[in-house]
């Protein structure tokens, strides 16, 4: 699921002046389009030894909101053995006739389960899209996340405190050049409702809350870069709407809030191929689209030891960020060491054992003996704390061997 930087995914990638163009090209610039298909992925097999403990579906990746507190999910010190990172991809361009653009395709699975595939070894779909001039459509990289800010870890899941959600989506981009591009995109709502302690209140014992999505998410940035490395600013609108019922004989009641964010993100060239990565997020009603950790919406209500009076609910205010340093000694060796959190201000009728924060932590040390292989071994540490102050932390050992593969055809 998480892409990350061009030496870690080692597959050679197209490039073709003109995709992506905002205006007709002329006829000789149509000729030169060349109907182009690539296959590219590779083969990967992670061994994992955790000194503690996480949810047992997600051993394979270090999500700190999955790490076991006051030992919910059994004894320490666990080992998995997975390929679940392997990857397979197809990508092209297809020529459209004279004078318009070409049309670049992609469509990319891992084996990395998710929902209710956790803990599985099955396909899952990361990107199926098309790119015709200013227009995309399909599922790819949400245009409020900036993919350039993940690290050059293996650890599969990632900073805890970056956006990152891959979504269906209708992107136009009018405004794009060598160093800057303007895009704009409705993407597909998804809300995640915390129904909180409210079926402890008399005469809600038997309530049903869930999700209700009437409206697409509207996302925006702007993106400027030049020979530094680059600055992104993105935005996101949203109505985080729910519904529900008291009894299954009554009718469905709605109401909503309005989500919104602001997504700050750089790397910085330092020297040589070095890079500083850097991330700060936030927004009302935004987990959804974070790497790990919290609910867009949740109630809060006026109580006491004995009365439970205007419940309401509130869209959930969160804070992500993301520091790491990519370092590479040599041609065949690279480091990675950074620190991520994702920290909620939970409302005051949330469950006590409701997500407050997240944090992670990794360092590495890469090896690149030959062409299209990687060798390595990362530490990663975590922590949850719970909105009610207990909390636990997960410190685990990967080692990793990864076999890129492509061809263009």
């Amino acid at each position: 699921m998480r892409l990350c930087g061009t030496r870690r995914i080692g597959a050679a990638v197209v490039s073709v002046a003109i995709a992506g163009a905002t205006a007709p090209v002329t006829s000789a610039q149509a000729a030169d389009v060349v109907r182009s298909f690539e296959i590219y992925g590779f083969a990967q097999a992670d061994y994992i030894q955790d000194f503690n403990r996480v949810q047992s579906d997600w051993e394979d990746a270090l999500r700190p909101s999955k790490i076991s507190v006051e030992d919910q999910y059994g004894a320490n010190g666990q080992a998995s053995l997975s390929v679940k990172q392997s990857r397979f991809g197809v990508k092209g361009v297809m020529p459209t006739g004279e004078n318009t653009a070409p049309i670049d395709f992609k469509f990319e699975f891992d084996l990395f389960g998710v929902g209710s595939n956790a803990g599985q070894t099955t396909f899952r779909l990361r990107h199926a899209y098309g790119e015709w001039g200013s227009l995309l459509a399909g599922q790819t990289n949400s245009v409020f996340m900036d993919i350039d800010v993940f690290p050059n870890v293996i650890d599969y899941w990632g900073p805890a405190g970056m956006v990152f959600y891959r979504n269906v989506q209708i992107r136009w981009t009018p405004y794009r050049t060598d160093t800057s591009q303007f895009a704009v995109a409705l993407e597909r709502p998804g809300n995640d409702v915390d129904s909180g302690n409210v079926r402890l209140v008399q005469g809600f014992e038997g309530t049903e809350i869930q999700n209700n999505e009437t409206l697409p998410d509207l996302t925006t940035h702007f993106r400027y870069g030049s020979g530094w490395g680059h600055v992104q600013v993105a935005g996101i609108l949203r109505r985080v709407g729910y519904q529900y019922r008291i009894t299954p004989a009554d009718r469905w009641s709605t109401g909503y809030q309005t989500g919104w964010g602001i997504n700050l993100s750089s790397t910085i060239n330092t020297f040589g191929d070095d890079k500083l990565l850097l991330q700060v997020v936030y927004g009302h009603g935004i987990a959804s689209y974070m790497n790990d950790g919290g609910m867009d919406i949740a109630p809060t209500a006026n109580f006491n030891a004995e009365t439970v009076t205007n419940v309401k609910s509130e869209a959930v205010p969160l804070l992500g960020v993301v520091a790491y340093y990519d370092h590479y000694w040599s041609k065949k060796w690279s480091s990675s060491i950074g620190y991520s959190f994702t920290q909620v201000d939970n409302t005051n009728f949330q469950d006590p054992a409701a997500f407050h924060k997240g944090q992670y932590a990794s360092v590495n040390l890469l090896s690149y003996p030959v062409e299209n292989v990687m060798i390595g071994g990362e530490f990663l540490w975590g922590k949850l704390t719970w909105n009610d102050g207990p909390s636990g932390n997960d410190s685990r050992v990967q080692f990793s061997v990864k076999y890129n593969f492509g061809t263009k055809l």
